[in-house]
């Protein structure tokens, strides 16, 4: 199997919120970091997703040019074309979409695949997230309540974000009091009368709980988990449905314990974001190569250097393998590690 169909893809998520688990979503900027997930995934018998943000997008497209739709759709075809070797299902989603790109990334995308579709075939991505945590959430949800019914009409799934999540990402930043890291049982209200529970389209809800973007030293982030569950429990009785109605998404989850993880997964988290890490796994292997082989890599005092050590592919293998080791290692957190549909 290759990339989930939009069936394939609601089956996985149902099947890690019965089973307790997550899924592994990892950012990618080139095909050597879709090759690297490909490869972990494989390794690890496990399912998963591969998402790109804006930047991501703008990287795929040549750095030179302003292209970023073009460049999120290379990306998956790059996917659709490669997966189908690797012997795990995987679903390509495209990560945090702010206001002000709207208009160069997700709405384009949502065309296109909304003319594939139109035509017979399937949605070009199987989700995207909508990243209104910038602004009002008023707004936020008005924006989420257009967006849905278009991506329910192509059985694509809707991803939003109700909360803050602090830090960086991709030109995304968030910076404020500390109160504003914790979603309120109240604002997941509004978002539930809004968007429903299901029967208007499927979403996830990335709520947050103390999520910082990036890498941070141990203490500075007071990450708490156990929120997830008092907002589960809050829209259940609110809403008069079974235990855990809400699938979530965790962001900003680089440095977290694994009990920090595992509390999050057992309040209903079904996908993780994971990005800073695997970036570090990645550079810090091919940093390694170069320091170890730097009379390879260089021409030194007139010498010719080493052809099988300069050669992209020999430190691109390195870094490949290590990032891969990292997706190996997520999908041990999460629970998600030989889970795989394919099997």
């Amino acid at each position: 199997m290759s990339v989930a169909t939009p069936d394939q893809y609601s089956e996985m998520l149902s099947r890690a919120k019965q089973g307790g688990y997550a899924f592994p979503a990892f950012n990618v900027s080139s095909s050597q970091t879709i090759n690297s997930v490909l490869q972990g995934l494989a390794e690890a018998g496990s399912d998963g997703i591969i998402q790109v943000t804006t930047g991501g997008a703008d990287y795929f497209a040549g750095h030179t040019v302003k292209a970023r739709a073009t460049g999120a759709i290379a990306m998956a075809q790059y996917v659709r074309t490669v997966a189908a070797s690797y012997g795990v299902t995987v679903a390509v989603h495209t990560d945090h979409c702010p206001k002000d790109a709207l208009d160069s990334f997700l709405l384009p995308l949502l065309e296109a695949s909304e003319e594939q579709v139109k035509a017979g075939g399937e949605p070009i991505f199987n989700s995207h997230m909508w990243d209104g945590s910038a602004v009002p959430l008023d707004e936020n949800i008005q924006i989420a309540q257009e967006l849905l019914p278009r991506m329910h009409a192509i059985n694509s799934i809707l991803e939003i974000e109700v909360g803050v999540v602090g830090g960086e990402e991709d030109g995304v930043t968030h910076e404020g009091s500390n109160d504003a890291l914790y979603t309120t049982v109240g604002d997941v209200t509004k978002a539930v009368e809004a968007l429903g529970l299901g029967e208007k389209g499927k979403y996830i809800s990335a709520l947050t709980f103390g999520n910082v973007h990036g890498v941070y030293k141990p203490g500075n982030v007071k990450l708490r988990p156990e929120l997830l569950g008092e907002i589960q429990a809050g829209i259940a009785e609110k809403f008069g449905t079974s235990e855990k109605p809400l699938d979530l998404v965790f962001h900003g989850g680089s440095g977290s314990t694994v009990q920090e993880i595992a509390t999050a997964v057992a309040n209903g988290v079904i996908k993780m974001n994971i990005d800073t890490d695997t970036q570090y796994a990645f550079t810090r292997s091919v940093a390694g190569y170069m320091f170890e082989n730097y009379d390879g890599v260089l021409k030194l005092d007139g010498d010719v250097g080493n052809k099988k050590k300069y050669d992209p592919r020999a430190w691109g293998k390195v870094a490949e393998s290590a990032m891969a080791a990292r997706v190996v290692e997520a999908t041990k957190q999460l629970g998600s590690h030989g889970k795989s549909i394919s099997a």
